[in-house]
């Protein structure tokens, strides 16, 4: 049975995350690479085991937050689509039955707002991981007079922390954000879609999802 060890060690993942991230690097977007794979990896298996879900679908959604963004290596534009694509080859190559591919497949293929929704648990907490990492240590551009807005946004969150609180149902994602650096307004000109979709995958969980701004409930 294929777990997240072994597709952590697997080189050609590695190579494709490390590939990609740096492809992204030369047009200017936040830290893809392996600092948040991990993480998404991490919060989509706890979102799971938090919630009360089985210890198998737990790992399958580890699994789907490491591999989520390894369509970078072929282009930005897609990248769930082509992710999802090379995730089941590589997979299938490891021995994973179809059904399980599939699972995680479908989740990468949908994290991204532009087109995905929560089909699955695995999809909707990957969605919820992935989403809900926002901070300045994403951002590699080192002049602040060149920031664009996504490198204002992550570069002004100086905290960001996503609660599962299994017994009230409630999802909530929480930021300290500098307000000096970037407004609230300016965070949700981005991020709203975001957002909402974040809420929309709570609910497929059967949880409420809450946005707190510097101790303010905004969503």
């Amino acid at each position: 049975m294929v777990n997240l060890q072994d597709v952590k060690n697997n080189p050609l993942v590695n190579v494709f995350i490390d590939r990609g991230n740096k492809h992204l690097g030369e047009i200017g977007y936040t830290d893809h690479g392996f600092l948040h794979v991990n993480l998404v990896s991490r919060l989509s298996k706890e979102i799971m085991t938090k919630l009360g879900y089985d210890e198998r679908s737990a790992e399958l959604a580890g699994i789907a937050g490491y591999l989520h963004d390894i369509g970078n290596v072929i282009n930005r534009i897609g990248h769930s689509q082509s992710g999802a694509l090379i995730a089941m080859e590589i997979l299938r190559r490891m021995g994973m039955s179809p059904e399980e591919v599939a699972v995680i497949c479908a989740a990468i293929g949908n994290h991204d707002e532009g087109s995905g929704h929560p089909i699955s648990e695995v999809a909707a907490a990957l969605i919820l991981a992935d989403k809900s990492h926002v901070h300045r240590n994403r951002v590699r551009n080192t002049d602040f007079a060149t920031f664009d807005i996504h490198d204002r946004v992550n570069y002004a969150v100086e905290h960001s922390i996503l609660e599962i609180d299994e017994g009230e149902k409630l999802i909530t994602m929480e930021l300290e954000i500098d307000i000096s650096i970037c407004p609230v307004m300016e965070y949700f000109e981005i991020f709203l879609s975001r957002m909402l979709m974040c809420r929309r995958a709570a609910n497929f969980l059967g949880c409420e999802f809450e946005l707190i701004i510097n101790r303010a409930k905004l969503l």
